[in-house]
């Protein structure tokens, strides 16, 4: 039996740790990069301590037979994920904020004219909510000089009425090649053959609408010419398969915010910060020098920010909510898109601009896509071999890890401890153990493809669209997902009720080891029982935008009195206060820079009453318009630690209903 007490000395180094962080961080300022440097060395070497005596003292011996050898593989491969983390470290030593530089450089070209800005959206299949919400978006901006165009790979008739309508321009060509990188090098084509071409482009997926300060902030930072693009983050107002599924949207931020808000800074802070695609801008000049969009891979928005460089033009990050848009929300779309990010970077990886191939890059250019590599390389692999580990010990009697518990609570928990106060401490509290575990695992099986399809084969491989939109209002059950989480969950109950009542394995010669197994199995059904959640997606109802409550005025019943919008979407409004007002009878609602819209009321509740709207074609503008392009951040961006578990034990005892 196991005594605490027996090891006081083993805990030492955790207690000292959390004691440093309560009694010290409080005081220090988290952009300092010398603090930075110091928190982050201090959890490298804890890291590399830890590994130390992983290879030393808990591996068996080498030989040919079964535990050497997957005792050997786990090791190598968790050696990797802390080279990852290494590299990850140093980057986040050092952190950028441009938004003093746009201030001071805001309106740079004046006295002269402003700069022409052609802003292109690229769609191939999405449905028209979604088209009208982000075209209405890119006209609201507030540039003076800016045209909108429509990049069609669907060639869609009703598409092209839809701009002939808003005032859009609509473009489409005779084929599909090259996916979207082939799709906006057609439209560069026609720019090309203008009177006037532009000065930038702003180039929005077929979600994401631009908020009215997107144009005047980011160009502000292109007054250096050599300045070649400049990237802004991506935020949602609508919630991922994660939040969702966990009852967490408003409780936990999107499993994007530690990149977008944390290490896209740091990154810019190294000169290494990389274009993601939507929400960027592009010095047309510099897009001339490289020929367009390369076409190399299918994220061909890593690979652009690595052509500038090498023509000489710098990619800056200018980390302000400018833009918001829909995260995927379906499951299958979710991890879709992150193995298309994976294979796209392996095939930089092992392309022309590869960290080793000869080229103009710099040497923080190539450790940049080390970073990534590394990350995408091991991460997820080893999560998958964390499930599969334990299994080894308890049907095979195979010891991958031989370790006493004080060994473990000496070593291992002081560097868990480490890294979890450190990130934390740098990004607000972004990083909650199981959720980020879940996170890597759903995704797990097919990175980890994508990495060994994208190594050993870089060339040929099809873009695959991330499907938004659609019917989302019924249960679904991923059951190509949940089967092998489910499998593993019920080897793993197995392997700890059925074994130890046996004697089979549990006692034949781990020694101090089967607590450690018994803890780690432990771990892993609390994580695969979450990942399964996550892989029943619940019902969601229609994808509104949250807007802060704001006074209108409502006439009815012959009088007009203010009351409070609380909720609006195209079709419906939510109102507190107002008349008296009765379900069939009519009313007008009117809101600030939308106007007066004829309503009829659905429903009356003691705090107010629901209304259906029916706006014109000028109100609906004005309404899509004030839903997602005021200035500030759509969704949660930060962790609410009573909400997580208020969220999680709801879901938890919910039962879905078909």
């Amino acid at each position: 039996m196991l005594a605490l007490g027996d090891y006081g000395a083993a805990f030492a180094p955790t207690l000292v740790i959390i004691g440093l962080a309560i009694a010290v961080l409080p005081l220090l300022d988290r952009r300092s990069p010398v603090v930075r440097v110091v928190l982050l060395g201090a959890t490298v070497l804890l890291a590399w301590r830890y590994m130390a005596w992983r290879l030393t003292e808990t591996i068996p011996p080498p030989g040919f037979n079964l535990d050497a050898v997957f005792g050997w593989t786990f090791a190598l491969l968790e050696a990797g994920t802390l080279a990852s983390s290494t590299f990850a470290f140093l980057i986040l030593s050092r952190s950028k904020n441009r938004s003093a530089e746009a201030d001071r450089q805001a309106g740079w070209w004046k006295p002269g004219p402003a700069p022409l800005v052609d802003v292109l959206i690229a769609t191939y299949n999405e449905e028209e909510a979604i088209l009208e919400r982000t075209i209405v978006g890119a006209l609201a901006v507030r540039h003076q000089r800016t045209r909108v165009w429509v990049l069609d790979d669907g060639k869609r008739d009703w598409l092209r009425a839809l701009c002939e309508r808003l005032g859009a321009h609509y473009l489409t060509r005779a084929d599909n090649a090259h996916a979207k990188a082939g799709n906006i090098n057609a439209a560069f084509g026609v720019l090309r053959a203008l009177p006037e071409p532009p000065d930038f482009v702003a180039v929005l997926d077929a979600d994401f609408v631009p908020h009215r300060d997107f144009l005047d902030r980011t160009l502000a930072l292109f007054k250096d010419p050599t300045v070649g693009l400049v990237q802004t983050p991506q935020h949602f107002f609508n919630a991922d398969p994660i939040q969702h599924n966990l009852g967490l949207s408003r409780a936990y931020p999107d499993e994007q915010r530690f990149f977008f808000d944390h290490i896209q800074p740091s990154r810019d802070a190294w000169g290494i910060a990389f274009c993601c695609g939507t929400s960027s801008v592009m010095r047309w000049r510099a897009l001339e020098a490289i020929g367009g969009f390369p076409v190399g891979s299918v994220t061909e928005d890593y690979l652009i920010t690595l052509r500038l460089q090498e023509e000489g033009f710098s990619t800056s990050y200018l980390g302000e909510p400018l833009t918001e848009g829909l995260a995927p929300e379906g499951l299958g779309e979710y991890i879709t898109q992150r193995g298309r990010w994976c294979l796209g970077l392996m095939q930089i990886v092992r392309g022309p601009l590869g960290p080793f191939a000869p080229s103009r890059l710099r040497f923080r250019d190539r450790f940049g896509l080390v970073d990534s590599f590394l990350y995408w390389a091991t991460t997820y692999p080893f999560r998958l071999a964390c499930l599969v580990t334990p299994l080894l010990y308890w049907f095979f009697g195979i010891t991958v890890v031989n370790a006493p518990v004080a060994g473990v609570i000496g070593y291992f928990l002081p560097y868990l401890v480490g890294v979890l106060i450190s990130l934390n401490w740098i990004s607000g509290g972004l990083i909650v153990p199981v959720l980020n575990d879940v996170s890597q695992l759903l995704g797990a099986k097919e990175i980890t493809k994508a990495v060994a399809i994208g190594i050993a084969k870089p060339k040929g491989h099809k873009f695959k669209v991330t499907t938004k939109g659609g019917d989302r209002g019924k249960v679904v059950v991923q059951w190509p997902l949940l089967n092998p989480l489910l499998a593993i969950f019920v080897l793993t109950v197995i392997g700890l009720f059925f074994s130890p009542a046996t004697d089979i394995v549990f006692d034949r010669d781990a020694g101090d080891g089967k607590w450690v197994i018994l803890v780690w199995s432990f771990y892993n059904l609390l994580v695969l029982a979450t990942a399964i959640a996550v892989c029943i997606e619940l019902p969601r109802a229609t994808v509104a935008a949250a807007l802060p409550p704001e006074r209108v005025e409502v006439s009815g019943s012959g009088v007009m009195t203010g009351a409070w919008l609380m909720r609006l979407t195209l079709g419906d409004a939510w109102i507190r206060g107002g008349p008296q007002l009765q379900p069939g009878e009519t009313c007008e609602v009117s809101i600030q820079g939308v106007g007066a819209i004829e309503a009829r009321v659905t429903r009356v509740e003691l705090g107010g009453f629901a209304v259906a709207l029916s706006p014109d074609e000028t109100q609906r503008r004005g309404i899509l318009a004030k839903l997602h392009t005021r200035e500030g951040a759509a969704g949660t961006l930060e962790t609410n630690v009573g909400g997580l578990f208020s969220g999680l034990a709801f879901r938890s005892g919910r039962k879905p209903q078909a």
